[in-house]
């Protein structure tokens, strides 16, 4: 089946909550526990949350979709706080679909919407090997490491990448 990448519209965000549910269960059930992961996506990937993403200045919002299902989504937006640099907040991949380059066409469209940024960057949890690996290969290098992932309480540490950016 053919992904085609797109900006992600209100319509899509059912789906796209569907697929960062089962997403974020299959990834990181195992590094936080079915409790953590269920607040996270209920903090981070609610309705109100995916829907204020839609239309946000300085930001972009994608869906790779078949015309039937979106196998993958990002978002990513330039930063408030660090000069010329975007950060990729989401890259997620339905499981069924990984490996098949939706993850990688969505980055490369992700990375040619900031003309401003000199750099793209990231948090990953330092046990999500599977990511950091992609991430490296997409050419990214860690810069810092973080003592909590996603935020205050995790207990988990996190890796911060970064990417240097065209033009």
């Amino acid at each position: 089946m053919v992904y085609f990448v797109r900006t992600a519209g209100e319509r899509d965000l059912d789906k796209v909550r569907a697929l960062l549910v089962e997403t974020f269960h299959a990834t990181y059930d195992p590094f936080f526990g079915l409790v953590m992961v269920q607040r996270m996506l209920d903090n981070w990937h609610s309705e109100k949350a995916l829907k204020a993403r839609i239309g946000k200045r300085f930001s972009e919002f994608l869906v790779a979709d078949n015309g039937r299902d979106i196998g993958g989504m990002g978002y990513a937006a330039m930063s408030t706080t660090m000069s010329k640099t975007a950060m990729l907040h989401h890259l997620y991949v339905k499981p069924s679909c990984q490996g098949q380059g939706i993850g990688r066409d969505i980055f490369a469209e992700l990375e040619t919407c900031f003309p401003d940024a000199e750099v793209m960057r990231l948090e990953v949890a330092l046990q999500n090997t599977r990511a950091i690996s992609f991430y490296e290969r997409l050419g990214f290098f860690e810069v810092d490491r973080m003592e909590e992932f996603g935020g205050p309480a995790s207990g988990l540490p996190a890796v911060v990448l970064e990417k240097p950016l065209p033009g």
